[in-house]
């Protein structure tokens, strides 16, 4: 008999507060800044930037679209979005939908309409911290950053 997926909350709550420290370190400047962008490069001709856009700011919770651009990439691959809500009083970030998608259930049932996989929230919490630590050690800003 298959086990139902049972999601870490302890892991996961981590993971977000991770991010939440990742993104403070991108951009010191939150409270004034709507855009910050990244350029990573590896060999000879590959390029990806990254784009972190505000798109809503209150008082406890800022939402940012992270998108990422890779130049030369395939026409039929879209580069992938994600929407990532920052809890200011807890100090943690979380994907809570991707671009042009509805927001995303903790947990999911397999197989489903959608083909996610059980853990999809989990996953691309993960993912994001993973592309975060990389603009954070292999990334330049493609403009000036002044923290307070």
């Amino acid at each position: 008999m298959k086990r139902k997926y049972v999601p870490d909350l302890t892991k996961q709550m981590a993971v977000c507060e991770a991010n939440y420290a990742r993104l403070n370190k991108l951009m010191p400047d939150l409270e004034g800044c709507d855009r910050r962008e990244f350029q990573i490069e590896w060999g000879e001709s590959h390029q990806a930037h990254i784009r972190i856009e505000v798109e809503e700011r209150f008082t406890y919770t800022t939402t940012l679209q992270i998108s990422q651009n890779l130049k030369g990439a395939s026409d039929w691959l879209d580069s992938p979005a994600l929407v990532v809500r920052l809890y200011h009083d807890a100090a943690m970030a979380e994907v809570i939908c991707m671009k042009r998608r509805r927001q995303l259930s903790g947990v999911y049932p397999y197989p489903n309409r959608e083909m996610h996989q059980p853990d999809e929230k989990v996953q691309l919490n993960n993912y994001l911290g993973e592309w975060l630590s990389h603009c954070l050690n292999h990334g330049q800003m493609l403009e000036p950053v002044f923290s307070r």
